[in-house]
């Protein structure tokens, strides 16, 4: 039986009660964030890490790319395979397997210094990592049906200021001062760090209801048959199916947008080198921010038009991008589309955790995890292919008339009534017992 209570258990009234279970939720959240950071941290630092120990093994360009490839092939084959385990087994002994396994493989990788050994490790690793954020992701999922929408963007604010802020930083200046073998050992160490500091997090997580009403029949269902089951379920389920593409339409246009926006700035504004690659940071800015102080507004003003408004600021920022060539403007329209994809992220997030109250927070972290790389490889693949067309800009035209189209169908169609997630929990009780 899941207690539906923000901490587990419920304080008494009165302001000493409420106190607690203010410092009981911030202490959670307050470990989580830290949790979450490391990893982030450490991811950053693993990825400049790897590039910069490429280039020192004299890696051809081709081999580079091969490198760059290897570190998300893994997790399209295994998100869903994981997020499958997440559910049967619960997230902690994943996550600990997981990540083990990935710090062991970083600090091995020095020990053979040649390319073809890197390339090998990377690709390993991407098979590893989706035991480590799959699961956590599943932990979030299940926490944010309690703390509200207002916390959605936290995860992956705090992972991804560690990744693209501070872990780049330092793994640089690891590298620089001691060596790429020091920055992978100190990168296996933070691994270490975050297998020490799961258990605070991953005790908040409880078994759904409905998995105690399912029988012994069920866990012996073989694998193939349940993991083709749950991709199936992609298709049948049209929530989850609408949620999926909007993930997925979204890392196409990140994608689109990192991959060719200091193309932009070169080419067209006349930027520096280090200039146009700041639109890149400006981007960041603007998603980070959305994903800490956007929450609040995104709940008041429900999914719909928060969907529609988010829309509405991607298509603002897209349009600057694609009309102007002044470095201002691209700079601002840049810091636009990363609020409005933000915002974008914090509704989907909050989604993926009301469909995960009757599907499973496992198996909805593993379509969560699958469908941002397959858009993030699509937006480089097809957006390039259409900029060799149209050009660079003209996508960005584009993609802005989609995203508008998309708020305006939105607007116009009739709102679905949202479930509340403590009425969710007692119809998915219900149904399972059936």
């Amino acid at each position: 039986m899941v207690d539906a209570s923000p901490l587990g258990s419920r304080a008494p009234l009165g302001p000493p009660g409420t106190l607690r279970a203010f410092l009981e939720q911030n202490h959670f959240l307050l470990v989580f964030a830290l949790l979450a950071s490391v990893m982030g941290v450490s991811v950053g630092m693993a990825q400049v890490t790897n590039s910069l120990h490429a280039v020192e093994l004299g890696s051809s360009a081709s081999m580079l790319g091969l490198i760059a490839a290897s570190q998300s092939i893994g997790v399209i084959f295994m998100s869903l395979p994981v997020g499958l385990l997440s559910d049967r087994l619960g997230p902690h002994r994943p996550f600990i397997f997981g990540t083990a396994l990935v710090g062991v493989v970083y600090a091995l990788i020095p020990l053979a210094p040649a390319p073809a050994y890197l390339l090998l490790g990377t690709a390993l690793i991407s098979f590893f990592m989706p035991f480590r954020f799959v699961s956590l992701n599943t932990v979030f999922l299940q926490q944010l049906a309690h703390l509200g929408d207002t916390k959605a963007g936290w995860y992956r604010g705090t992972h991804m200021v560690g990744m693209f802020l501070i872990g780049p930083v330092l793994g640089a200046s690891v590298v620089s001062a001691f060596g790429s073998a020091a920055s992978y050992y100190l990168v296996a160490v933070a691994f270490g760090a975050t297998i020490l500091l799961s258990p605070i997090v991953f005790a908040r997580y409880s078994p759904q209801p409905s998995r105690s009403h399912r029988g012994e029949g069920a866990a012996r269902v073989s694998s193939w048959r349940t993991l083709r089951a749950q991709v199936a379920s992609l298709v049948r389920d049209p929530e989850l199916r609408r949620v999926s593409v909007v993930e997925a339409t979204t890392q196409a246009t990140g994608a689109f947008f990192t991959f060719f926006i200091p193309v932009v700035g070169l080419r067209l504004a006349g930027m520096s080198e280090r200039a146009a690659s700041s639109l890149i940071s400006a981007k960041g800015i603007g998603y980070i921010f959305a994903l800490f102080f956007l929450g609040g507004v995104l709940g008041r003003i429900g999914p719909v038009r928060g969907y529609a408004a988010s829309f509405a600021v991607i298509a603002a920022g897209l349009l600057a991008l694609g009309s102007t060539a002044q470095p201002l403007l691209l700079w601002l329209g840049s810091v636009v589309v990363g609020l409005g994809l933000g915002a974008v992220q914090i509704s989907t997030l909050t989604r993926y955790a009301q469909i995960g109250l009757r599907t499973g927070y496992g198996k909805v972290s593993g379509f969560n995890a699958l469908v941002g790389p397959v858009g993030w490889v699509l937006g480089g693949l097809l957006g390039g292919n259409a900029a060799e067309w149209l050009g660079l800009q003209a996508v960005f035209l584009l993609a802005a008339a989609g995203f508008t189209l998309a708020g305006g169908w939105l607007l116009l169609r009739p709102a679905p009534q949202r479930v509340a997630p403590t009425e969710a929990l007692q119809v998915d009780a219900h149904g399972a017992g059936q």
